[in-house]
């Protein structure tokens, strides 16, 4: 039985869901970070080579452009405050929810792959980060993928949580094209 709501009670109700999951990732991105920028200042960070340096430096970019884009919306509903734009809103953090999560796949699987590589060495760390990257993307992607295609009536509230997400503004263009932008709201 669908919940009964209004579009700016479920726009309102998709916003404060999204925010809980990004106060989740955002705690994990920001341990990431940190990590990963004391890391020079180690005793053994000197003997790391070339290929480790690189691996570095993208794990430290991607945890930087992940924490950039799980904290935007924060800002973005900051900007965007009292302006009668929540459909906006909810349609641009899902995706920066989205490629945040991108991003911390990414700064995982190369410090992973940084440590397995000083630890068991190249060829065993190259397995070791494929390994993760793999179930990083089953876990992330793949699952809720799938379990995105079944039938189960007793999910329609979440399948209509998901289109109002893609398609904040509530209108039909976007019903079998993935998510659209947002009419202009004023």
């Amino acid at each position: 039985m669908p919940r009964e709501e209004t579009e700016s009670e479920r726009l309102d109700r998709n916003f404060g869901d999204l925010l809980q999951e990004l106060r989740v990732a955002q705690t994990g991105v920001q341990i990431l970070f940190a990590f990963l920028l004391t890391l020079p200042f180690s005793a053994r960070f000197g003997t790391v080579d070339t290929f480790e340096r690189y691996v570095y430096v993208v794990a430290l970019l991607a945890a930087a452009a992940a924490a950039a884009m799980i904290i935007a919306p924060v800002a973005y509903h900051r900007m965007l405050f009292r302006k009668g734009r929540k459909p906006q809103l909810v349609f641009s953090a899902h995706r920066m929810a989205s490629g945040g999560l991108g991003f911390l796949l990414v700064a995982m699987v190369c410090a992973v792959l940084l440590v397995s590589d000083v630890v068991l060495g190249r060829t065993t760390a190259i397995i070791v980060a494929v390994v993760t990257a793999g179930w990083f993307a089953t876990l992330w992607g793949l699952l809720p993928w799938l379990r995105r295609n079944d039938d189960d009536p007793a999910d329609e509230d979440a399948a209509d949580d998901d289109r109002a997400a893609d398609n904040p503004a509530g209108d039909d263009r976007a019903a079998d094209d993935g998510p659209q932008r947002p009419a202009q709201a004023d």
